[in-house]
């Protein structure tokens, strides 16, 4: 169930969070509960040690055609 919150910020804080909304293509709720999760597993952080969007992104790739070296190789062309 979704509620309605009523937030009082600064005029530059809210401007910079519009700004980060335009950018990322999140709306600002969305960016706000995404920061209540991290809060929430921060508490949680003993029984799990990665992010709340890298554990969403784990196995994703589980059936793909890329392999963990065709990651390597990538990283070293992009980085080197």
């Amino acid at each position: 169930m979704n509620t309605k919150l009523t937030l009082r910020l600064d005029d530059h804080l809210i401007e910079s969070a519009k700004e980060y909304s335009a950018k990322t293509g999140k709306s600002v709720s969305k960016i706000v509960s995404d920061f209540f999760v991290i809060i929430k597993n921060e508490k949680l952080k003993k029984s799990c040690s990665i992010t709340p969007t890298v554990q969403s992104l784990k196995g994703v790739l589980k059936h793909s055609e890329f392999s963990e070296k065709d990651y390597k190789n990538y990283l070293e062309e992009k980085y080197l």
